[in-house]
């Protein structure tokens, strides 16, 4: 965490770029405005594709200035575009949208102590540690 946000800038000026199609499998750019201080922010997260929804997971402050019903711009493959925002803060589907998430992509979990077996599959007690610190999911809907 150290040098998170020497990593952020260099992630995002990538995300911005042309080049983000070989990191854009794994990281979307989300620009969150502040709801009290209307400040911006530019977070790239891990994502996982289901069905038409990015999911997103974090335990991080920032998160909160996302509801639902309020959209969110999202540099997603190298564009920016718009979606919708629903939190998903109830314990079953957060641990089964984490799950979705630990299973495509394993720095995810790593960074959320998540272990998983050789099959893939995430442990239940670990999904639910994730949620108990605060961690909801997020499904962002591009228009």
């Amino acid at each position: 965490m150290r040098y998170q946000s020497v990593v952020n800038k260099i992630t995002t000026a990538i995300l911005r770029s042309p080049l983000a199609k070989g990191p854009g499998q794994a990281l979307v750019l989300l620009h969150v405005v502040g709801r009290k201080t209307g400040r911006h922010f530019d977070v790239p997260v891990a994502y996982a594709r289901d069905g038409d929804a990015l999911v997103v997971g974090t335990p991080f402050a920032w998160a909160r200035n996302m509801r639902t019903g309020e959209p969110v711009e999202v540099h997603y493959m190298g564009k920016l575009r718009v979606a919708d925002v629903e939190v998903r803060s109830d314990v079953d589907d957060t641990m089964a949208d984490y799950a979705i998430l630990c299973r495509v992509n394993k720095q995810f979990a790593k960074f959320n102590n998540i272990r998983r077996d050789a099959a893939g599959d995430t442990d239940p007690a670990d999904l639910r540690a994730a949620w108990e610190q605060g961690g909801p999911a997020y499904r962002l809907t591009l228009r």
